[in-house]
Parts: C-alpha cells; sequence; structure tokens
C-alpha cells in the first residue's frame, strides 16, 4: 500500500512538473522570439528610455511569472526526488494469497534499475532534471543538434544531478571539444536521447545556449 501511495503521489507531481514545464516554454519562446528582450536582455534603448517596440509591462510580468514557475518547478523537483528516494527504500513483498490470485511472482518492489512497481506494472521515471535551456542561439551547434528552448537535461556526458553543476558541464564541454557528447533530456514530460557536439562557431562558447541550473 505504501508503494502504490508513493507511485501515485509520484505520478501527479511529474503530472505537475510537465504542466509547468509547458508553461515556461511558452513565455521562453515568447521572449526570445526574434525582435524579443529575451530572458534578461535591456528593457530601455541606448538612450536610456524604455524601448518603444516591445510593451514593458508585458515583458515585466511574463519574467516575473517565469520566476514564479522556476521556483515552483524546482520546489516540485525536489518532492519528486525524495518520493522516488522513498520509494526506493520502501521493499513491500506481496502476500501469498495476492501472489496466488494473480499468478505472479513478481517483487512489489524492483530495485533501482528496474523502474517499476507492484503488479501494476506502472513505470516510474526516476530521472532528475538539474538544468534547463533558457537561451539558444540560432545557428548554434545547440540549435543543429537538437537541443530546444525548456528542454530538462538529465544528463550531458557523463555529468548528472549533484554538485558543482556549472563548472562540470563546462568541463565537459571542453574535454569533448569536436567530439559527440550523448544527452538525456525532459521535453514536456518526454524523456528524449540526444547527441551534441561542442565545437567552436561564429558565436560565444562551444554550444551556444545557456544552461540554467534548476
Amino acid at each position: 500500500m505504501v508503494a502504490t501511495d508513493l507511485k501515485s503521489e509520484i505520478k501527479k507531481l511529474m503530472e505537475k512538473r510537465s504542466g509547468l514545464e509547458a508553461e515556461m516554454n511558452v513565455i521562453i519562446e515568447r521572449l526570445c522570439q526574434p525582435g524579443g528582450p529575451g530572458l534578461s536582455g535591456n528593457l530601455v534603448d541606448s538612450e536610456g528610455f524604455p524601448r518603444s517596440d516591445l510593451d514593458i509591462p508585458v515583458v515585466r510580468a511574463d519574467r516575473h511569472k517565469l520566476a514564479e514557475l522556476r521556483n515552483d518547478h524546482k520546489d516540485t523537483t525536489d518532492k519528486i526526488g525524495h518520493k522516488i528516494e522513498l520509494l526506493h527504500s520502501a521493499r513491500v513483498t506481496p502476500k501469498s494469497s495476492t501472489a496466488m490470485d494473480s499468478g505472479s511472482n513478481s517483487q512489489a518492489v524492483h530495485d533501482m534499475s528496474g523502474g517499476s512497481i507492484s503488479v501494476m506494472d506502472v513505470d516510474v521515471d526516476v530521472s532528475r532534471p538539474f538544468a534547463m535551456v533558457d537561451e539558444i542561439s540560432e545557428e548554434s551547434p545547440a540549435a543543429e543538434d537538437g537541443l530546444q528552448l525548456g528542454d530538462q537535461i538529465v544528463k550531458f556526458g557523463n555529468v548528472e544531478y549533484g554538485d558543482n553543476l556549472l563548472p562540470k558541464l563546462a568541463s565537459e564541454a571542453q574535454m569533448n571539444q569536436n567530439r559527440p557528447v550523448s544527452m538525456t533530456v525532459m521535453r514536456q514530460g518526454t524523456s528524449i536521447n540526444l547527441t551534441v557536439t561542442p565545437r567552436t562557431w561564429r558565436g560565444r562558447g562551444l554550444l551556444g545556449c545557456n544552461f540554467r541550473i534548476l
């Protein structure tokens, strides 16, 4: 029962996180469209006056909403991680009568590599995103290799959720310049595997995108 309850809670949290990601993607795409202010661009011109080509109140509202969604997303991701840890620390053995009735001898909770719980056989994604692509340049290596705004980074080469992530990401890109690096991202709730190749191009950096740590 404990495992089933945790599984249900995790699925609900994942659905909530997917909804938050969808909302963030809409705002990011709106802010980063051609001619847009971006996520942190100046709202004033070179003379210090509000940019006439922007609806300043709308941009500020979008940025404020995005900040709130990011905080909610981080909180939700932390809750998912905590409940997944509880789930995999649980060891629930099916009652013999249940096993006889169902004709199944499988355990109620598999180990970390199994990813399934109980005879209901419903998978639980244990991946934990640690960063989000919040800016990406046109014709950059990241864009050409398939990364998109709003992608949640689960794995970049050997880098996964942990501490000191920005230095690790930079180091991984530097060490693999001109070599393909495998990535796993969450895109609107779906896990996607990509291969990107850090390389020099006409813009800044080896990827041409910005990762925001969650």
